[in-house]
């Protein structure tokens, strides 16, 4: 990996250092997790950082609140809007509740349910549109015009990706302290900022970490665009187990980043998810929601090497329906 100039301008180790200090106290230090008998299955070393024990239930609050905390009064009075088919929305809708301001959460109509609830349950006002007939940024801006309020969006803002870094920032932290730097790290992509963050971060202080964007099969629109140079959209009409994930285009901020700075993307099916999701709950006892549950999927599928190295990847979020939890560690 090398540095890229215009990456550097966006966001740089500095930035996520300076979100450490803002989400002090704020946001939990997750644990990176190993077990010694999983490792004696696979040959090496897998560590999991378990954000699905972040405030929220998901990484998503750290870029959020870090966002959300640099507005003016005056900003903040005015309420923030934002897209998210679920994390980032409760982030957002937390973040602005623990900030005095207000939120307003644009989803699509086939976000799971209790998501949809824990947004409303946070305060947050909530608008849906149809996933394969409008476009969430369409409906955004639309709004934002009706109302002024300020976009915080998911990924593509410096000060949002700056916050998200702060994970991989703990990760790197934590895996040192083990004695384990990291040979490849795996996370779970949808817009790319997490990727993109976790990149930076990387960059700076494992370079020889590879950096890998892992997706469901069918939403591989960032391991698609990497092999091809530019950005490539997901056809319409596709689902996935995969929510939180889903999305239709890499990041026109965050896919540069990607593009200079991760060694590749890899894509994992359903089945092998619904396989990654009993696995870590048997062999770590941690909920992980389906598309935060790719990159160990990767893993146990052999999408990676990972005899006598050490892989890492970001459990991003545990926000899943116990009865559809259940359901779905019965079919893997």
């Amino acid at each position: 990996m090398g540095q890229s100039s215009a990456m550097a301008h966006l966001l740089g180790l500095g930035d996520v250092r300076q979100a450490t200090e803002v989400l002090r106290g704020v946001v939990v230090r997750t644990p990176l997790l190993e077990n010694p008998d999983v490792n004696a299955l696979l040959g090496g070393r897998l560590m999991i950082k378990a954000e699905c024990a972040q405030r929220t239930g998901a990484f998503k609050i750290r870029g959020a609140y870090n966002r959300i905390a640099q507005m003016s009064a005056k900003e903040r009075a005015k309420g923030v809007i934002t897209y998210s088919s679920g994390n980032h929305a409760l982030g957002v809708a937390r973040a602005a509740l623990l900030l005095g301001s207000s939120a307003l959460i644009v989803m699509p109509s086939d976000a799971p349910q209790a998501k949809i609830d824990g947004v409303k349950a946070l305060g947050a006002e909530v608008v849906t549109f149809e996933r394969d007939s409008e476009s969430s940024d369409d409906v955004v801006a639309r709004i934002r015009a009706q109302t002024g309020r300020i976009i915080v969006p998911p990924s593509a803002d410096a000060r949002v990706l700056a916050g998200a870094g702060t994970t991989a920032l703990e990760l790197f932290e934590q895996a040192d302290a083990l004695g384990a730097a990291p040979d490849a790290v795996l996370i779970p992509c949808g817009g790319g900022g997490l990727t993109a963050a976790t990149a930076v971060v990387a960059d700076a202080l494992a370079p020889d970490a590879r950096v890998y964007a892992v997706e469901p099969e069918l939403f591989d629109d960032t391991r698609r665009s990497l092999e091809a140079g530019t950005r490539v959209a997901n056809p319409k009409g596709r689902r996935t187990i995969c929510d939180s994930i889903m999305t239709p285009i890499p990041n026109e901020v965050t896919f540069p980043i990607n593009l200079d700075l991760l060694a590749g993307g890899i894509a994992v099916s359903d089945t092998q998810v619904r396989a990654a999701m009993r696995f870590a709950y048997e062999q770590f006892r941690i909920v992980v929601e389906p598309g935060a549950a790719v990159g160990i999927a990767a893993v146990l599928n052999g999408m990676v090497a990972i005899e006598d190295r050490v892989v890492a990847t970001v459990v991003t979020g545990g926000n899943v329906d116990p009865a559809r939890f259940c359901e779905l560690l019965r079919t893997g």
